[in-house]
């Protein structure tokens, strides 16, 4: 029982370790700033808070289904809808493309969706881990797909 905890240790960790990593790689800087960005755009102060609760839900949904013996599928839906939220910044930051980083939120949102559906039928708590996420990526996508029709 004890391992159990630990690998949640591991889980959230790594989430809060890598995503403040990728956050501090990747600031939003001068570029981001000139940029035209519609009403609904928030302080950038939210999303130091909403990020690391983020984080910990997926890290508790991941580590469910990690350590559920096989009885929760969704391992590959959440492993590659992370690797693409973490792909999200560099795209959209270091290499400064709206486009390319819609398609990356999309396809985020997607898998992240994917997962949901999976998982629910057997782990509900995993499942409404992720309610919040897909609602904070539709928001994301949305965003981000109006700064691009806006630039």
């Amino acid at each position: 029982m004890m391992a159990r905890f630990v690998v949640l240790l591991v889980f959230l960790i790594v989430l809060q370790v890598v995503g403040a990593v990728i956050g501090l790689s990747f600031p939003a800087g001068e570029w981001y700033q000139a940029l035209n960005k519609p009403a609904f755009t928030p302080d950038p102060s939210l999303f130091g808070v909403v990020w690391p609760v983020l984080y910990g839900l997926v890290a508790i949904a991941g580590w469910l289904v990690f350590t559920s013996g096989g009885k929760v599928p969704g391992w590959g839906s959440w492993v590659v809808q992370l690797l693409l939220n973490w792909a999200w910044s560099p795209v959209f930051f270091g290499l400064q493309s709206l486009a390319l980083s819609v398609v990356v939120l999309a396809f985020t949102l997607g898998f992240s969706i994917s997962f949901m559906r999976t998982v629910f039928p057997h782990s509900i708590l995993a499942g409404f881990c992720f309610v919040p996420y897909v609602f904070w990526l539709g928001f994301a996508l949305a965003l981000n797909g109006t700064i691009w029709a806006l630039n």
